[in-house]
């Protein structure tokens, strides 16, 4: 048994030990300058990376479209690109397509996607297999393009089934239709791009106060009601970006026109990025393909202010 002498022995001791211990150095506190600097020098190197590949690709393109160039040839022209784009009927009519195309694929996306957000995220048994709204988001868009090539053009599976059940009689020629070549396009952009949406809408009903909805369905409010008029009102600005997001990314179609109909037919499926390869590698114009995403880029980015400026602003109002 330790007596208190012994005690109090064991404590001197361990006193003098934790005295014998060096004290640590006052190192000279960092300036303020420094202080508030540090977390931007942390951010700096993803920062210049971030800038490498987006600000100087573009600034290059402007740089490039006041020139007529030709593999090295460089050959100063102002805004000779400009002028002869914004007469070139081809431009306008890519123009056209994609906003037709990929308007009438976003419309049918948020539709499908907010139907599919709302059934998930109100029924226990859909929500835990949610996770398979995802799958075909995970699919390269030239392994989607392949896909819906083979199934309408290549082996012929969906004029197949028509023709079973009695719906058509011969093979139908998707790629001879401006309608139905336009329609592929859109289906298969549908399908890879409505669980984008989807995963944005459920995560914006998630986050919502569950207070408003449980007072309005203590007033007898169904959930329909309740959805129409509450939750759908306050996720507009969350919808405003995620259609801004999916349509500056529709502008970008790319693989599914190249893959699919290669701009036929008579270019009723030739979107803006088609058209901008078109003439940068297949008429190696790549002055005149600059211009022409110069000028996409200024209508895109107008286009998205105003669409989230107005969501927001509706969304205080």
């Amino acid at each position: 048994m330790t007596t208190p002498s012994q005690m109090l022995t064991e404590a001197d001791t361990a006193g003098t030990a934790f005295s014998r211990v060096p004290k640590q150095y006052n190192f000279k506190r960092r300036s303020p300058f420094m202080r508030k600097a540090f977390p931007y020098l942390l951010v700096a190197p993803a920062v210049c990376y971030l800038l490498m590949i987006t600000l100087y690709p573009g600034a290059y393109a402007v740089y490039q479209s006041f020139f007529s160039v030709t593999f090295t040839s460089w050959t100063p022209i102002a805004f000779d690109n400009y002028k002869e784009l914004f007469a070139d009927s081809d431009y306008w009519a890519a123009m056209w397509n994609t906003i037709v195309i990929g308007g009438i694929a976003l419309v049918l996306e948020c539709i499908i996607a907010l139907a599919l957000a709302y059934f998930s995220y109100r029924d226990k048994f859909i929500r835990g297999w949610r996770i398979i709204f995802l799958v075909p988001m995970l699919f390269m868009p030239s392994a989607v393009a392949y896909i819906w090539k083979l199934a309408f053009i290549d082996a012929r599976v969906v004029s197949d089934l028509l023709m079973r059940i009695g719906l058509v009689d011969d093979n139908i020629g998707f790629v001879s239709s401006i309608a139905l070549s336009r329609l592929m396009l859109i289906i298969a952009d549908v399908w890879q791009w409505t669980p984008f949406l989807f995963l944005i809408f459920v995560a914006a009903l998630q986050g919502q106060d569950e207070e408003i909805e449980e007072a309005a369905r203590l007033d007898g409010a169904s959930w329909p009601a309740i959805f129409w008029n509450i939750s759908l009102p306050l996720m507009r600005p969350v919808i405003a970006v995620a259609v801004v997001l999916r349509g500056i990314d529709i502008t970008t179609m790319f693989a599914n026109v190249y893959i699919m109909t290669q701009g036929t037919p008579g270019g009723a499926t030739e979107t803006i990025s088609f058209f901008i390869y078109r003439m940068g590698f297949r008429t190696f114009n790549f002055g005149y393909a600059s211009a022409a995403s110069v000028v996409m880029l200024i209508i895109t980015i107008i286009a998205a202010q105003l669409v989230v400026k107005r969501a927001f602003k509706s969304g205080k109002d």
